[in-house]
């Protein structure tokens, strides 16, 4: 299949042409900046989206997300971690991740990581000290508990657009793997279409038959 590259991000884009393209994050770090997004070099690139597809929806520049962006020089995990240790400077390292997952197995003995869990409690870790409400890393092990029940329907991140693929991928295509799933995604990253397993669908739908 021919590898169509996106145009160049631009002001003058609109939503749906932004939708229908795939951009690196260092590709949204840029425009953001050039379009004046406060501290785009401190976004995620889910914030990044948001922030971009807010200003070519209005013409405004704003931030996209309420998590106070300064962080301290000390890491909580810099003088190690226990259950009843607050979160103050999170960070995705190693030891954290670690730290993370073996309690939760001391928690429930048959814990099994899902896809997806990670990004879902990084998000809500970030929500509940936006709202205000105090955590420690005994809460953290407890939700990553919550969040990887196999039973537990994960709503859809909005603007997690792999994740949604590889999940609805994995649920409808039976029998499939997370490689071909992955495989799948980059192909439709080529296509001038929606980011969307549905819109992967349809491209595979219309294809002649070999």
């Amino acid at each position: 299949m021919e590898n169509k590259r996106n145009p160049k991000l631009s002001p003058k884009m609109t939503v749906a042409e932004f939708d229908a393209g795939y951009w690196y994050c260092s590709e949204l770090k840029g425009f953001a900046k050039e379009i004046g997004v406060p501290q785009s070099s401190k976004l995620r690139k889910d914030e990044l989206e948001k922030a971009i597809r807010s200003f070519l929806k209005t013409g405004k520049v704003k931030l996209p997300t309420r998590r106070n962006l300064s962080r301290g020089n000390e890491k909580d995990s810099d003088a190690g971690l226990s259950p009843r240790k607050r979160v103050r400077n999170y960070t995705n390292n190693r030891e954290t991740k670690d730290w993370i997952v073996e309690h939760a197995k001391r928690l429930n003995p048959d814990f099994k990581e899902r896809s997806g869990s990670r990004y879902r409690l990084n998000r809500w870790r970030e929500e509940q000290i936006t709202e205000g409400n105090p955590i420690t890393y005994g809460d953290l092990a407890k939700q990553y508990v919550i969040l990887n029940e196999p039973d537990l329907a994960y709503e859809k991140i909005p603007t997690g657009r792999y994740i949604n693929f590889l999940s609805e991928f994995l649920k409808k295509e039976k029998g499939a793997t997370r490689e071909e799933a992955i495989a799948c995604w980059h192909e439709l990253k080529r296509l001038d279409v929606p980011k969307t397993y549905s819109a992967w669908k349809k491209s595979v739908a219309g294809k002649p038959s070999a």
